[in-house]
């Protein structure tokens, strides 16, 4: 078994490609996902204007949504078709539509309103455009409504602004960032893909070396089904331990990063998930023939399996055959119980689930991958 284990190590070590994916991927891939999100938010959305009003009051509504970091007011349209035309050359993002009505409703006693046009493209820029027009509207709401009420203590100005009092707390992430969001189901991601990959062309490369095209060489050290699993994966293993050390670690403290999660739980929690994937990654490099077939079959599953695993939409709302189907990968349960433990400070018993669920997936892929060999070592003997 160490004999195999040594070799394969060694086999990686001199391998330029399966370096690339076992060290350089696994490297630079999680600087450069958490360098393009590493603002969080967009601020300063462009938004052009069309204010058919021109009276102090949409004048004051205009200031308070320009001084708002989220927007920033780059042009004064003197009608839609040409807010429209901004819209389309990308000079904006938003229309904000004030009627000529707006402050004479106000002043009679009726109600108005703002519409807001938004480019859909990009709902990060909807959310903000959306939030600093909310926001400054129900201000001034509250400042119409004082001046009307006639109170005469600050207390009560207070009431009749707010009746019922709230407070809004963003829950695991405070500042409402994308990074904060993303980046940790990303990382996960990222280690299950590079062993899929690193060990697929590591096969394919056994099978374009091999006589007969198999996984196994004609060596005497690889007689055992049993010796030739344990080795290869405990290579892959130790490696892998120093790349989760960086990506789960070290990334996400370089770019301050939520990480209220402890290590043991987390270290217990990588344990299984480790093992789930590179036993699936061994049982399905069966079907590489080659060290090119890797990237025609591997390489376009990675968005896939980030919306499949109930990150980017909810799991609930995913129709039953693609979530039943998302349980075969080990990615599903390994990103859901870290954003769990690393984004909000889930202990093990709070992410039973998926956690019994990896070591589930490591038992059948390990048995899977048994079986896998020992048909290849049979196929090895009868040449």
């Amino acid at each position: 078994m160490f004999y195999i284990w040594m070799k394969e190590f060694r086999a990686t070590l001199h391998d330029q490609g399966v370096l690339i994916f076992f060290v350089l991927v696994p490297l630079v891939y999680p600087l450069a996902y958490a360098f393009i999100y590493t603002n969080e938010t967009v601020r300063d959305v462009p938004a052009v204007v069309v204010d058919h009003s021109r009276t102090a009051l949409s004048r004051e509504y205009l200031r308070k949504v320009d001084a708002c970091p989220d927007v920033a007011i780059v042009s004064h349209c003197a009608d839609m078709e040409a807010a429209r035309l901004a819209l389309k050359e990308r000079q904006a993002y938003g229309i904000i539509y004030l009627p000529a009505s707006f402050s004479a409703d106000i002043a009679a006693g009726k109600q108005t309103q703002v519409s807001l046009f938004c480019d859909m493209s990009g709902l990060l820029y909807y959310k903000s455009l959306l939030l600093a027009n909310t926001q400054v509207s129900l201000a001034m709401n509250a400042d119409i409504k004082i001046a009307r009420a006639g109170n005469t203590t600050p207390r009560q100005d207070e009431i009749t602004a707010y009746p019922i009092a709230y407070e809004e707390v963003a829950l695991f992430n405070p500042q409402n960032g994308f990074a904060a969001f993303l980046i940790p189901a990303v990382l996960m991601l990222i280690i299950h893909q590079t062993l899929l990959l690193g060990i697929g062309l590591s096969a394919g490369t056994a099978r374009e070396r091999n006589p007969g095209h198999t996984l196994i060489p004609a060596d005497t050290h690889y007689q055992g089904t049993l010796r030739i699993v344990l080795g290869k994966s405990l290579s892959y293993f130790m490696v892998y331990i120093l790349v989760c050390l960086y990506v789960l670690c070290v990334v996400p403290h370089l770019f301050n990063l939520i990480q209220i999660g402890k290590p043991g739980v987390l270290t217990l929690f990588l344990l299984p998930y480790l093992l789930a994937c590179i036993f699936f990654s061994m049982t399905v490099s069966v079907i590489i023939r080659n060290r090119e077939t890797c990237f025609l079959l591997f390489v376009f599953t990675s968005v896939p399996l980030l919306f499949l695993s109930g990150i980017s939409w909810p799991s609930s709302a995913i129709p039953d055959f693609w979530r039943y189907f998302s349980y075969l990968f080990p990615s599903t349960f390994g990103i859901n119980g870290y954003v769990r433990i690393n984004s909000m400070g889930a202990t093990l018993n709070e992410v039973a689930t998926p956690y019994r669920a990896l070591w589930l997936q490591a038992g059948c892929y390990s048995l899977t991958t048994c079986w896998v060999y020992r048909h290849q070592l049979k196929k090895m003997l009868r040449r």
